[in-house]
């Protein structure tokens, strides 16, 4: 079944808000580690664009454009790579030191 309009746009805004919430929260621990900074940097930015593209592609995919489906699959990738990344950087360090 699809998606009224005003479902869909409270389903893409509050995933981008508290994804945003979660990417700026590791975003802050990753600001604490040893790491090159241009790595840093990228990780900590990058997240924030994946998710208004893959949720906004979402959103325009539901509108009709059926080759959003692309940009939503990269830009998801993406979100998800640096984010797991983000988080195993961030526990590398802290066990490191924890020893």
């Amino acid at each position: 079944f699809k998606k009224s309009e005003k479902e869909m746009l409270a389903t893409v805004h509050s995933h981008i808000l508290s994804m945003s919430l979660i990417f700026f929260l590791t975003g802050i621990l990753l600001a604490t580690t040893r790491l090159n900074y241009n790595l840093k940097l990228f990780l900590m930015i990058e997240p924030f664009f994946s998710v208004v593209f893959t949720f906004g592609g979402i959103y325009f995919l539901w509108k009709g454009l059926a080759w959003m489906k692309y940009i939503v699959m990269v830009s998801g990738t993406l979100m998800t790579l640096s984010f797991s990344n983000t988080v195993l950087i961030i526990l590398n360090q802290l066990l490191r030191k924890a020893h």
